[in-house]
Formats: C-alpha cells, structure tokens, sequence
C-alpha cells in the first residue's frame, strides 16, 4: 500500500511550505512535492524583506501574524531571521504627507510605528543622501530572512521537528479525486495517495490544470535584481524603502491623498515604463541587494516576458540608486530575475476541485510576508478546525 498522507502539498515555495507546516502543526501526515531539486521560483528570488507595513489592512493582519510565526520559528531553529525593522524613506513634500498619513491609520491599527526626522534617518542610515530624504516612517517589529537560504532552513526544521515528508525531483502531471481522497501522478508513473491536497504552484501554470489557469486572470510579473559585491566597513540595517515604494505599496492606498498625489505623476516616465521602485537590503555577506522593476503578462503568455535581463532598466535603477545612497561601492557581483503570479481583479487565486484538491497562487508580491499567516488561516479553513 502507498502511504496516504492526510494533506500533499504540491510546490515546496513559501507558500506550499506554511501550508504544510500549519498542518503539521495540527498533528497531520504531510508530504510537500516538489518539482525540482529545490524550490527556486520568487521565494528565493527576492529581497527577502518582510513588510506588513506595505500592505493593505487584510494583507497587513496576515503579514504581522507572520512576523509572529518567525519570530517563534527563529526561537528554536535558525532560519535567517533578523529584527532591524523597516524604514520608508520620503523624497519630497508629497512623500512626507502619505508617510504621516500612513503613520496615523497605524496608530489605529495598533501597528507600531514612528516618524523620522530627516537628521535621524540621516544619522540612522549611512551614506543616505541629504538631498534626497526629507523625513522617514520606521517600523521596528519588521524582519529580514536571507531569502537563499530561509526556505532551506525551515524546510530542514519541519523534517526534523515536525515530521515533514519532503519528496524532491518529482513532477506531478496528474491530480483527481478517488472514493478514498486524492490520487496524484508523477512522470516517473509514481502514485501518492492523499486525503487532501493543496497546489501551490507559482507561476508553473502547464503541468496540472493549464485550461483552468488559461482562462483565468492570472498574470505573470517579472522582475529584474542585482547585488553589489560585499560592502567593507559597511552596515545598512533592516529594509530600506524609498519614496517610490510609498507612491507604489497598496498600504499607502488608504491614505487620504494618495489618489490626488498618483493623479500628478508622469504616466510617461521611466519609472513608470518598467514599474520601478527602489529597495535596499544588506545581505549577510554584506553586499546590497537592490531593484525592481516589474514587466507583465498573462499567465498562458508568460513566456512572452523573455530569459533576458534588461540592461536599460538595471542601468536606471543603479542610478537612481545612487541618488538615494552613497554605497562604498556599486560594483555589481550578480544580477538576476525573479517570477511571481498575482491577479488582476483579486488579491489571490483560490480554486477548489471536487472538495479536496485546493489550488492557492498567485499571491503576487505578498508571498515571503503574508505566507506564514495567510496559510495558517487557510489550513483552519481546509480541515474545519481551530486550533
């Protein structure tokens, strides 16, 4: 007999992988199945910054749930967590007014936060520009993960502590429902038998389902990343976001003027052409990773994006970078894209096949914040439980 697993979850990115924890956490068999040797979609592709800050008030309530999960996990395993917080720099008058705006809806929401002088960030940040930063909003609870290295490390906690069943290089091409639950086939002609199974599939849309993902909207978003080599003598604490974060995070949304300020910006500009904003974050090796920019296209015409890096855009972004930062150097030592799914008329895509086959992607940009706290409510949610 195959061993039935009371949930496989298919994809082992941070979402498939707070699934699973949720349910071992319940006392579940699981086994996550994972296409590839290791995930190596957007959870290893990005800045590994966990923002609750930047999201809108559901999203944020799940982000600061997950900063909870951690900081718990962190507590018993090393998975690369680190509390520096997360600092949202203002760039001119517009900036500071949403930043202040964003700071009273946090006060309502019980979200800690402060404002900063423009001396403090100038005294908080080295080599910030004085010419670029009028004022900040510091969030002191926000966390960094090293993002090559956190899935690895939480993956290796589960199996040892939790009794996780992590089953690499297998490729399922066939999900249904049986009388007795689910049953999945693999290329290799395998059979995994499950009671439930929850895809968390990225942006891998022609294995399982492709009809269903054709004619959804789904949409594919590319991004373009780079990392400096090692900053000597250097240290850029917590994530460090810029004013065209606060004129792009959904969070900033709820602000009073945001739409009047978005209303005057230049539709034309090279910012807008490539969907640009600039982050910074200090990796542990002390280089700096920063971007992005953001291309998109439908979920069947995502190989329209291309494999290529876009110069252009990597250019722009340095030199705005530097208008920002006065790093010790910009020498670049990798750059790199990353791939993520959203929606374009809803903040995730859930879809249910037959009761026990979920599908949940397209978390869009949310997944390394929201992940951990999201899952734990959708887990509750799947097996009619609370904990």
């Amino acid at each position: 007999m195959k061993p039935m697993y009371d949930l496989i979850v298919v994809g082992s990115g941070v979402l498939g992988t707070f699934h699973a924890y949720h349910a071992l956490k319940k006392g579940l068999q699981v086994a996550i199945i994972e296409k590839d040797k290791m995930p190596k979609g957007a959870t290893i592709q990005n800045f590994g910054q966990v923002v609750p800050s930047g999201m809108d008030s559901k999203w944020q309530a799940y982000g600061r749930e997950s900063l909870a999960i951690y900081k718990e996990i962190q507590s018993q395993f090393d998975i690369s967590i680190r509390q520096k917080g997360s600092v949202y720099l203002a760039s001119n008058e517009e900036e500071v007014q949403l930043i202040e705006e964003l700071s009273q809806i946090n006060q309502s929401n019980h979200y800690q936060s402060y404002l900063l002088t423009k001396q403090e960030c100038l005294d908080k940040y080295p080599g910030l520009r004085s010419n670029y930063v009028k004022a900040g909003l510091f969030f002191p609870e926000e966390v960094t993960v090293e993002p090559r290295t956190m899935i690895y490390r939480l993956q290796e906690f589960m199996i040892q502590n939790m009794g996780l069943k992590l089953i690499p290089n297998t490729s399922i091409i066939n999900c249904e429902s049986t009388s007795k639950g689910v049953s999945l086939l693999s290329a290799a002609n395998t059979v995994f038998l499950a009671s439930k199974v929850i895809i968390c599939n990225g942006n891998e849309f022609k294995n399982l389902f492709p009809k269903l993902f054709n004619e959804s909207d789904l949409e594919v978003s590319k991004l373009q990343m780079m990392q400096t080599k090692p900053q000597q003598n250097y240290t850029l604490d917590g994530s460090i976001l810029t004013g065209l974060s606060i004129r792009r995070y959904e969070a900033f949304y709820e602000c009073p003027s945001f739409k009047s300020i978005k209303a005057n910006e230049d539709p034309n500009s090279s910012e807008k052409k490539w969907g640009v904003h600039l982050l910074f974050k200090q990796a542990a090796d002390g280089s700096v990773i920063l971007g992005d920019s953001h291309q998109y296209a439908d979920a069947k015409d995502s190989d329209d994006l291309g494999f290529d890096l876009d110069m252009d855009i990597d250019n722009f972004m340095i030199e705005e970078a530097k208008k920002i930062i006065d790093l010790p150097n910009y020498e670049i030592q990798s750059r790199w894209y990353g791939m993520y799914s959203q929606c374009k008329t809803k903040d995730v895509f859930e879809h249910t096949i037959d009761h026990n086959i979920h599908i949940i992607t397209g978390i869009g940009g949310k997944g390394m914040t929201a992940s951990a706290g999201f899952s734990k409510e959708n887990i509750d949610k799947i097996f009619n439980t609370k904990e």
